[in-house]
């Protein structure tokens, strides 16, 4: 039981109002009472234990789920659930699930891009479950290059009706999440052509399955992919091949919020512009930064609680030895991802105010903060599931041999989350995407045109790229100013010099292909500037609580410092630093360390997990480990006989050949 007195001693140690960091983590006390309510319903309810789901074969795995999913949705109707309470819920279950895609992307995609008339038609369905929608965009042979999809949809004026067609093998509709086996509805992406004309790719609502049977209706071919990386994990996802044979649909089922078809077989614009439809997009993508701040503080919080509770080595005259969390290598490790799930959760609050923003300018026809809102999210969006994917792998190295067992939870949640590293966009590619916008408002500097909002900093170009940061010791490292202008200069010098190079070559396109890895470069430079700069907004603003803000302080400069320490090439190379400089950065962020070690586990605490949420004997808040991890063990199906299965065929033949071969 000595994990358990340990901890408890840890939370003594607490320099600052726990309580209240909850509060600043989740957002609002609202939002903490609400979630923390419904996070312990779920823990309570037996239909949703999952610490058995890594046994299940793949079909029993998949029943689970619809069990999960269905009595998710029967608590929410008994409950009278809010849409708040309702998300809460489905997020707590932590199972991926058909649902996921209904919600998170089909009822988006109509409420973006259908007509009013459409969404008084579609959503009560959805938001009643009477038809279970998913999202088919890509397809087999194209996912990030979305304009060179094949599939197609072809007007017949004869019938008023689209006919969808998959033409070729790798025109076949794959990946899409709820499609393999749940979706009775999918939105389709495919080329329309009228009169044999390609307009490009639009949507289309296309019933898959019958309301009566499930059974698929003619001409449609559908069923799951198979098994993905991982036990458990993703694989409760009905992830999805479709092929659509010469399948025809209503005319007025194509989403014809911006474009439409005539009765005549006749393409127009509507008078709604088309930039509305990236408001979805920017919805997902937000969204998405928010759940890597969610998924990475899960590991942190696993690996931090088992640190402390791990002892090696160190020990003297037979004393207690050492716990792991006080060797500076795994401070080194491990705090700055602490550090940075509090910096994505920041930014992604920060991206949820740019989400409603942007909406409100679009519905008013403002469209000027739209490409730097594409890029914002574009570019967070890869920097922060990068991070992520790469952070729960640490996670499980810093927690030794006991982290690669199933029960830590932690090769689980990263076989679930790596998938974020692709979806709703590659990285590199969304990386590329915001490097050609920084490319284009360097571009435009000469003209006197001014950069506006993550990009305001360029408009002080000229300064920056002659500045020569004022750090003189390591105290000055603590300066805001200080470590904003460092990334700055970093970020506008390491875009400029992409922008001269590709002025060396005649065409701006072969220039790009040649150069991408640098443009890639100068975009996580812009994308860790936007970080920094938003953690360091939270920090400066009025927070309540003892401690707090000193506790923020440290973990903002942690968040910079190591990631300076990490890209230290980029700043030395374009001489936003210099070595002396960064050896006195290096200092100070080993004292960060220290003076962040008391507060540890308090902060883990801070992000109010509950042990059913996350899933790991390793991270269990009592820090009772040892007795789990043996108990758990023997739970485990190739325990239930003493002598296993298949020993008489070919051990017990074998051993006795042995012995044979012996005698002789």
């Amino acid at each position: 039981m000595e994990g358990v007195d340990h901890l408890a001693q840890e939370r003594s140690k607490a320099q600052f109002d726990v309580d209240q960091m909850k509060v600043i983590w989740a957002g609002s006390r609202h939002t903490l009472e609400v979630s923390d309510r419904i996070a312990r319903l779920v823990a309570s309810d037996p239909v949703f234990r999952k610490d058995n789901r890594t046994l299940l074969s793949r079909k029993d795995l998949f029943k689970n789920t619809l069990q999960k999913a269905a009595h998710a949705w029967k608590r929410i109707t008994e409950l009278r659930l809010s849409e708040e309470e309702a998300y809460w819920l489905r997020h707590y279950v932590d199972q991926p699930a058909y649902t996921d895609l209904h919600w998170g992307m089909f009822v988006p995609a109509i409420k973006g891009s259908g007509t009013e008339e459409q969404q008084k038609k579609w959503l009560p369905l959805a938001y009643k479950m009477q038809i279970i929608g998913c999202y088919a965009q890509t397809e087999l042979g194209h996912g990030s290059n979305v304009q060179g999809l094949e599939t197609t949809a072809t007007f017949d004026p004869k019938t008023d009706e689209f006919v969808i067609n998959s033409p070729t093998l790798t025109s076949s509709k794959w990946w899409p999440g709820g499609l393999g086996k749940a979706a009775t509805h999918a939105v389709v992406y495919a080329r329309l052509i009228t009169d044999g004309q390609d307009h490009g790719v639009h949507g289309f609502i296309v019933q898959l399955r019958s309301l009566d049977d499930h059974l698929p209706l003619p001409g449609i071919i559908v069923g799951d992919i198979g098994m993905k990386f991982g036990s458990g994990a993703y694989n409760s996802m009905d992830n999805g091949v479709l092929r659509l044979d010469h399948v025809r649909i209503p005319r007025e089922q194509m989403l014809m919020r911006v474009s439409q078809v005539t009765r005549e077989g006749k393409y127009v614009q509507s008078n709604v512009p088309r930039q509305l439809l990236y408001g979805t997009m920017v919805y997902v993508r937000q969204t998405i930064v928010a759940d890597a701040s969610s998924a990475l503080s899960r590991a942190v919080c696993i690996a931090t609680r088992y640190s402390a509770v791990r002892r090696q080595f160190g020990s003297q005259d037979g004393g207690l030895e050492t716990q792991v969390i006080d060797y500076k290598t795994q401070q080194s490790r491990l705090f700055p991802l602490l550090a940075s799930a509090y910096a994505f959760r920041f930014v992604g609050e920060w991206l949820k105010w740019l989400y409603t923003d942007v909406t409100e300018k679009l519905q008013a026809n403002d469209f000027s903060t739209l490409p730097e809102a594409h890029a914002c999210t574009a570019g967070l969006k890869s920097l922060t599931t990068s991070a992520t994917a790469d952070g729960i792998e640490e996670c499980r190295k810093l927690c030794g041999g006991h982290g690669y067992l199933s029960n830590s939870g932690l090769p689980e949640l990263f076989a679930v989350y790596v998938p974020a590293c692709t979806y709703e966009g590659d990285n590199i590619v969304l990386l590329l995407q915001v490097a050609r916008f920084l490319m284009k408002t360097v571009a435009q500097l000469p003209s006197g045109k001014k950069p506006v909002g993550t990009t305001t900093y360029m408009g002080r170009a000229q300064h920056l790229i002659q500045c020569r940061s004022s750090a003189q010791k390591a105290e000055d490292w603590l300066n805001p100013s200080v470590i904003l202008e460092v990334f700055e200069a970093r970020a506008i010098r390491m875009s400029i010099a992409c922008a001269q190079d590709l002025s060396k070559f005649s065409n701006q396109e072969e220039g790009f292909a040649e150069l991408s890895s640098n443009l890639a470069e100068a975009a996580v430079a812009h994308c860790q500037l936007i970080v920094v700069s938003k953690f360091i907004d939270k920090v400066q603003q009025d927070i309540p609580g003892k401690g707090v803000k000193k506790q923020l302080e440290i973990l903002c400069n942690i968040y910079a410092l190591y990631t300076i320490h990490k890209h230290l090439g980029d700043f030395l190379s374009t001489g936003s630093i210099t070595a002396k400089q960064a050896s006195l950065a290096n200092d100070q962020l080993r004292s960060l360390y220290s003076q962040l070690r008391p507060n540890a586990i308090a902060l883990v605490d801070a992000f109010n997990f509950t042990d059913h949420y996350l899933g790991s004997i390793l991270g269990r808040y009592d820090g009772n480990v040892y007795p789990s991890l043996y108990a758990e063990a023997w739970k485990d199906p190739l325990n239930e006989s003493v002598v296993p299965d298949g020993y008489r065929e070919y051990v017990q033949p074998l051993l006795k050949n042995q012995l044979r071969n012996a005698r002789l």
